[in-house]
């Protein structure tokens, strides 16, 4: 099993998020208002009052055959907008 986290701004989270339907994840875990420490070397907390500039954190666990359907649509959203997507091996307890 694998786990896809995907961190890219908050106003692509529709988008993302229908991708995912469209590939028949079996389920994912949605963090809006993310915020954190980029290349940028910045972090805003000028997103606290007003959202702006925030980002959203989806968690996807599922099979690497899945991961593969994926990539070219997610790569083209974050090539375009910005975020970062690592898949790393996954184990249930």
């Amino acid at each position: 099993m694998k786990r896809l986290d995907l961190i890219f701004g908050e106003r692509e989270l529709d988008p993302m998020l229908e991708i995912l339907e469209t590939a028949q994840v079996p389920g994912y875990t949605v963090m809006k208002h993310v915020t954190g420490r980029g290349p940028e070397r910045v972090v805003s907390e000028d997103m606290e009052f007003t959202g702006l500039g925030a980002n959203a954190h989806v968690i996807v666990f599922c099979e690497e055959e899945l991961i593969d359907k994926l990539r070219e649509n997610i790569n083209s959203i974050l090539g375009y907008y910005g975020g970062v997507a690592y898949v790393s091996e996954a184990t249930p307890l």
